[in-house]
């Protein structure tokens, strides 16, 4: 009898003593599974591709009617995105597809025609184009003919100099009159690595900056002969 008292006492003093373990185990995992979750990536948001064109102003629009081609007419998009359309008044169509455009003029033309058949076509737009500046063989403006990348804007301008930071490219992207959206691009880990996921496709209107190293930005404060080791050393 007194065996089996001591063993219960035993046992219950043990398990006592295994709760506040287990619960330290659980917390110690626990913790080390938080630990070991990998960060949320950062990498930059990607740009779709084969992008529909949005107009912009100084686009000519060529408006056709199936039903009543005496209306058809050309019209162009002011400065401030907006269109005059005969008998219906004005029309704003910045920053819209032409399908969008097609949809919103047939609204404004259903309190006029009882059934209107609207075609839209582009007569005449500005150019896509991109801006390359910084440490570029050629700086400036660019037509962009077709799909073009970050890395493709950078060779078009004459790639990177010797004195460029390739680990801190800047692409600049306007959302808004009064915001601009800023991504930083590593090229040299993508150059190096071959890894081009953030290779991102440019929108007309794009601003690619490529900011001058370290050691470039220390030359410029160097004289350019030194008493010690002479002249011709940069």
């Amino acid at each position: 009898m007194f065996r089996i008292q001591a063993f219960a006492r035993t046992a219950t003093l043990l398990m006592a003593a295994l709760i506040p373990l287990g619960s330290f185990a659980q917390n110690a995992v626990e913790e080390t599974v938080r630990v070991k979750s990998p960060a949320v990536s950062s990498m930059p948001r990607f740009t779709p591709r084969d992008q529909r064109y949005l107009i912009r102003p100084g686009d000519i629009l060529t408006i056709t009617f199936d039903l009543t081609p005496e209306m058809n007419e050309e019209v162009a998009v002011q400065p401030d995105g907006y269109i005059s359309l005969h008998g219906t008044g004005d029309v704003h169509v910045g920053g819209l597809t032409l399908p969008q455009v097609r949809q919103a003029i047939t609204t404004k033309y259903s309190g006029v025609l009882a059934s209107p058949q609207i075609n839209i076509s582009l007569k005449d737009f500005e150019q896509p184009y991109f801006i390359v500046g910084g440490e570029v063989g050629k700086p400036g403006k660019y037509t962009m003919r077709g799909d073009t990348t970050i890395n493709e804007g950078v060779q078009t301008a004459g790639g990177f100099l010797a004195s460029a930071k390739h680990s801190q490219v800047l692409l600049l992207r306007r959302t808004s009159d009064d915001s601009v959206e800023v991504k930083k691009i590593n090229a040299k880990y993508m150059l190096a690595s071959g890894d081009l996921r953030e290779d991102l496709h440019l929108q007309s209107g794009d601003m690619i900056y490529v900011p001058k190293n370290t050691i470039s930005k220390l030359k410029d404060w160097i004289p350019k002969t030194n008493l010690a080791l002479g002249p011709g050393l940069w």
